[in-house]
């Protein structure tokens, strides 16, 4: 699995980036589905890569999205919100498709005044699935505010992108209204606050983009021990918050993990037990049979 950077992104699409917003501390840019399709002279797809930026899209049109280890069919509209801490892919399955997308990297809202961090909001959350089917309503009012982003980029005004900034925070928080209250309004005591250190330390060794790469923390005595806590402790906060136990929420995220390698890479069973911190290919086939009640080749061979 590779790594997109926003210069390979504008090679992808066959287009350098405007000398104007190379000068722009951090990047942002807007484009129209229909004419870069039409550039193109294919149907946009995105490739299952990691990303170094940003990305928020208004699709109208019949889609396939793969996000993490989740497989969603779009019909109508739909907001979408990428980070760079999940891969996805993206796949259109009509020639037909409308809307607007811009990419951003985390410089570029970082010299908002309200000084926001992306990776601190619900929306950019990892364990969510920030896929959001619209109505025609919320489609409309959404797409007013990528048209005045269209409009503002091309502008002479000295403080557009000040304006721009404004224009993606308004629609980041438009879709995380769309979120559950349960994620976008969190309690802030101790007992959220170590789960949320722990489900950092956790998404922060993934993905795995090469077999050399393992993961170091795999067991609830690795986080308890790394988060200065008793693994007792951990596992009745994590219980009391998630409903689940410590080992069933690294498990859950380890065998996340293998689907999305054992479907979107060629590496061999022994690389990917490897990558995830199993000794023995046989532990490793006999944990993802256990969780999935498939072997990994069986599962392989299903995906393709």
């Amino acid at each position: 699995m590779k790594t997109t950077t926003i210069e390979q992104f504008y090679n992808e699409i066959n287009a350098s980036i405007p000398e104007e917003i190379a000068r722009e501390i951090g990047h942002f840019n807007v484009f129209s589905f229909e004419e870069l399709a039409a550039k193109l002279k294919e149907k946009p797809i995105m490739p299952y890569n990691k990303r170094t930026y940003y990305k928020i899209s208004l699709i109208t049109g019949k889609n396939t999205a793969e996000y993490a280890d989740k497989v969603i069919e779009i019909e109508g509209s739909a907001l979408v919100f990428a980070t760079p801490k999940v891969p996805y892919h993206w796949i259109p399955k009509d020639e037909h498709q409308q809307g607007y997308f811009c990419v951003f990297t985390d410089e570029f809202l970082a010299r908002n005044k309200s000084g926001v961090v992306l990776d601190d909001l619900p929306i950019f959350q990892p364990g969510g699935l920030p896929i959001f089917q619209i109505t025609t309503e919320q489609r409309i009012e959404i797409e007013r505010v990528f048209e005045k982003m269209n409009k503002e980029l091309s502008s002479d005004y000295r403080f557009k992108y000040d304006l721009l900034r404004n224009y993606v925070l308004e629609i980041i928080h438009y879709g995380q209204k769309l979120q559950p209250k349960s994620i976008s309004n969190p309690m802030h005591n101790a007992s959220t606050r170590i789960t949320s250190l722990f489900i950092e330390l956790l998404e922060r060794q993934f993905p795995i983009e090469s077999p050399m790469q393992r993961l170091q923390l795999r067991t609830a005595n690795d986080f308890a021990e790394r988060l200065a806590v008793h693994v007792n402790h951990l596992n009745k906060i994590l219980k009391d918050n998630t409903g689940k136990t410590t080992t069933h929420v690294i498990s859950a995220r380890i065998i996340q993990e293998a689907k999305i390698l054992l479907r979107q890479t060629d590496w061999n069973i022994s690389e990917i037990a490897y990558s995830l911190g199993f000794e023995e290919i046989a532990h490793f086939s006999n944990f993802f049979k256990k969780q999935t009640k498939l072997s990994p080749n069986n599962y392989r061979s299903q995906r393709l």
